[in-house]
């Protein structure tokens, strides 16, 4: 079973981001988006990603987007923000899922449904900026860090689940007294992604006590959103929606108002 010792380990191989994305993200916060696409060109792994990610069905483009300028230019400061802290997530993702039924393919899919959902969510809510937009960049680094610690006990959970119905967040957090969520800060710290970016996306684990204003309105939103995405038929199938559990309460009063969103947005589309 995983243990305080295998956190601090996989913890320690997380890499720093590299040199071209934090160059690339300067810019960008900087507001010179054509330095950040100049940047963007030498780190082929990144350039093949924006073109991968924003050419996702969900962005909706009619012809491919190849040129990098256009690309940071269609995006925005916030929505390009957004994406390269996207990319570092790709970074700590396996290259094969053990725990989750997930490709490559299918994590893309995931962060760009959310992405463009949570931005619409901000959108409605008045709350779009540089770093809410991001926020949603950080969870599915819940998912990543999940897949990691549990896929090599994968037997011994499912045991153990089979027997108390425990989500894996629940079980970590009782292993180890460290939640998915907590090891996501850790990765935000490493990264230096703003602040506000960590306690947002802790927040939304739907277990925070003392949460107030702006920001328990962001994770109660960001909780309903994970749920809704994760309740779709490949994600199920992939045994996404049982890593935490779903905190009804905590989104009950905003559950009206978020499905009036989300089906506008279907309606729309």
């Amino acid at each position: 079973m995983v243990t305080q010792e295998q956190i601090a380990l996989y913890i320690q191989k997380i890499p720093p981001a590299p040199t071209v994305v934090r160059e690339t993200l300067e810019y960008v916060r900087g507001g010179d988006l054509v330095k950040a696409a100049k940047s963007a060109e030498n780190d082929p792994a990144l350039k093949l990603y924006l073109k991968t990610l924003v050419n996702r069905p969900i962005y909706g483009f009619r012809n491919e987007v190849s040129d990098l300028s256009q690309i940071f230019g269609i995006l925005g400061t916030s929505t390009a923000q957004q994406i390269l802290y996207s990319y570092l997530m790709t970074l700590l993702a396996p290259k094969e899922w053990s725990l989750f039924a997930l490709n490559n393919h299918a994590f893309y899919d995931l962060q760009a449904s959310l992405s463009r959902r949570w931005e619409k969510i901000l959108r409605h809510l008045s709350l779009l900026n540089h770093d809410t937009e991001s926020a949603i960049t950080l969870l599915p680094a819940s998912m990543i860090v999940c897949d990691a610690l549990f896929g090599a006990c994968r037997s011994e959970v499912e045991q153990l689940r089979s027997v108390k119905a425990l989500d894996y967040n629940t079980i970590l957090f009782r292993l180890s007294g460290q939640s998915l969520f907590d090891i996501c800060n850790v990765i935000a710290e490493k990264w230096e992604m703003p602040p506000l970016i960590s306690r947002i996306v802790h927040g939304a684990s739907g277990l925070d006590t003392g949460l107030t204003g702006d920001e328990k309105i962001l994770a109660q939103w960001m909780h309903l959103l994970l749920f809704y995405e994760l309740s779709q038929g490949a994600y199920v199938a992939a045994g996404l929606n049982e890593f935490i559990d779903f905190q009804i309460e905590f989104v009950e009063p905003i559950y009206v108002s978020f499905m009036q969103v989300v089906e506008y947005d279907e309606s729309n589309r």
